[in-house]
């Protein structure tokens, strides 16, 4: 009876330390909310100041670097504050005044004239953020100045610059990942290759990734097109595969970056029961193998549950314990994207299908601009 009695202790014990802990993290998650809407607010409105006095021209050459120099004397200890530092405030400001026309961004001292506010009384006004309803304020507080700044630099159009809040926001990205993914057209690869990788991949920036990592189509121009069509799917499949493995160097450089060949073919077994998956890569960069199916024809919704096999097992007796979940892609001579889309999501495991075209699928006008093969040759 007394063990049962500590067992229960221990139990309550630890109950009431998941639900404190739980308590003093979201405290101090919304205490830190706080302190960056502050700190983002004195931004804007010191960027608002510093840009209606140097773009007047009412300061001269050198008062922003002579300024940062006065306020680090006169409040030893202060970061962040740097001339550098200050003309990125103006940034900050000059990039999203234009909210304000929109009433996405009002003050409360800057209703009449912004030099009766600034330049004559040199008071700061005190910033309110009020937003429209499409605009995802929680996430633009949310993320720190230096994030801001990385978007506003990088980023001109509105929809984008609303896109990389919410993704800063919602992984929580460091800013060289976030700068990574502006770099990599994150933005304009969503929606491209259809997938369930947001469904399915629990660290939300992992999702990201792997959405950036793979296209929807791939040219695998150096596959033997003569000795393909002849009729027979499984030998179109395995031509097609003996052609990536004898120059898997190339596919590797057409399907991404930081991909290792793990093997073709490569031998599963289940209570049993024998799976050959046709190509099993590594990327580095998301830290999971990616099995890879080849399919000669048009996609078909049974090709998902043999992926979804292949990665079950792959995860359960393949991968490695501080490795991720394994990525399955379908490579397929075409696809439906919206139909994939709406089969996809009915699937607990990471998958995209993507297509691939080879030399034969070119345009034959374009073929007869391009001279003989014999020519190429001479020249080079």
């Amino acid at each position: 009876m007394g063990e049962n009695n500590g067992l229960n202790q221990l139990s309550e014990l630890n109950n009431a330390v998941h639900i404190i802990k739980n308590a003093i993290l979201n405290s101090q998650e919304r205490a830190l909310g706080l302190v960056n809407q502050e700190q983002l607010a004195l931004y804007y409105g010191i960027g608002r100041f510093i840009s209606a006095n140097t773009r007047n021209k009412n300061w001269g050459k050198g008062f922003i670097e002579a300024l940062s120099e006065q306020l680090r004397k006169e409040l030893p200890g202060l970061r962040g504050f740097s001339a550098p530092s200050l003309r990125k405030m103006r940034t900050f400001y000059e990039e999203w005044k234009s909210l304000s026309d929109i009433s996405f961004v009002e003050t409360n001292k800057l209703a009449t004239n912004i030099s009766n506010s600034f330049v004559e009384t040199n008071e700061l006004p005190i910033v309110h953020f009020k937003v429209g309803s499409d605009f995802p304020i929680s996430a633009f507080m949310g993320i720190g100045f230096t994030h801001h700044y990385a978007i506003v630099s990088k980023v001109k159009d509105m929809e984008q610059r609303k896109f990389y809040i919410q993704f800063a926001f919602e992984t929580k990205a460091k800013v060289d990942e976030l700068e990574r993914m502006i770099n990599d057209d994150l933005y304009n690869h969503q929606g491209q290759l259809p997938n369930n990788f947001k469904k399915n991949i629990p660290d939300k920036l992992q999702a990201y990734r792997a959405i950036s990592m793979f296209k929807d189509e791939y040219l695998l121009d150096f596959i033997n097109v003569e000795e393909l069509f002849v009729r027979d799917k499984d030998r179109d499949e395995r031509l097609i595969e003996q052609g990536i493995i004898q120059n898997v160097k190339e596919f590797i450089m057409t399907f991404g970056k930081d991909f290792t060949f793990v093997g073709n073919q490569y031998h599963l077994e289940k209570y049993g029961v024998e799976e050959f998956p046709d190509l099993l890569f590594f990327n580095r960069e998301l830290a999971a193998l990616v099995c890879v199916e080849l399919k000669d024809g048009p996609f078909k919704p049974g090709y998902l549950g043999q992926l979804a096999a292949y990665l079950r097992i792959l995860d359960d007796d393949v991968r490695k314990p501080n490795e991720n979940p394994s990525i399955g892609i379908i490579l397929c001579k075409s696809a439906n994207k919206k139909f994939v889309e709406y089969v996809i999501q009915d699937y607990d495991k990471p998958m995209g299908v993507a297509t691939y075209k080879t030399s034969a699928d070119m345009d034959e006008r374009l073929k007869k601009l391009l001279p003989p093969v014999e020519e190429l040759e001479k020249l080079l």
